[in-house]
């Protein structure tokens, strides 16, 4: 009877898992859908990075223009401009333009960033936070590759407009990535050529084309 009632209880288990699984790759498909029916979006985002192994602390700030496969991104010193063709790294520091084809199996290209989510991991329905006004329920993605070094990255989305807030991702060697959405904003009126390379604008440059 006992090993009955055991069997039972972990039937039930796995039940309540796969239906978890189910509502939380349905929630990252609405912040998905929700993205792709914006004309255009601009992100201000906080970067941190810690280890406490390996005493590392670090904060950054930047932000992301996007539309469609183009987009403008600002962070840690560097500008990557596409214009969906090519991406044009721009460092000032060093006065120097790297200029290389889009590759379409670059998961970590800014326009991706919400929708990296849609393959590729477990997914998990995780905790649900009250964070400054806003409800954010979290999904937690285990990857499904062992070559990925991260262990989990968990989503969190504020249910109300199905956007992302932020999204934490622990590496197996203990280093912990979080990104957090600042302001959000969508369907601004953008310059017409925003998402433009103007070589004209970088005239002591060195410019290195990749392919």
């Amino acid at each position: 009877m006992k090993k009955a009632i055991l069997f039972l209880l972990f039937i039930l288990s796995l039940s309540t898992q796969a239906q978890d699984a189910v509502k939380a790759k349905a929630l990252l498909d609405k912040v998905s859908a929700t993205a792709k029916g914006y004309k255009n979006i601009q992100i201000d985002f906080k970067y941190s990075l810690n280890n406490p192994k390996e005493k590392i602390n670090q904060e950054n700030k930047g932000n992301v223009a996007l539309a469609g496969n183009k987009y403008f991104l600002n962070f840690l010193g560097v500008t990557k401009l596409s214009d969906g063709k090519k991406v044009y790294t721009i460092s000032t520091e060093d006065e120097e333009i790297t200029v290389s084809s889009i590759g379409n199996d670059d998961a970590e290209t800014p326009e991706k960033m919400l929708t990296f989510f849609n393959k590729g991991y477990k997914y998990n329905w995780d905790i649900s936070q009250n964070i400054k006004g806003k409800k954010i329920q979290y999904v937690k993605l285990i990857p499904i590759s062992s070559k990925d070094d991260r262990k989990q990255i968990l989503v969190g989305v504020d249910v109300k407009t199905n956007q992302i807030y932020n999204t934490i991702s622990l590496g197996k060697n203990g280093t912990t990535v979080t990104l957090t959405v600042n302001s959000f904003k969508t369907n601004q009126a953008l310059p017409k050529n925003h998402f433009t390379f103007v070589a004209s604008k970088y005239p002591n440059f060195y410019i290195n084309k990749l392919d």
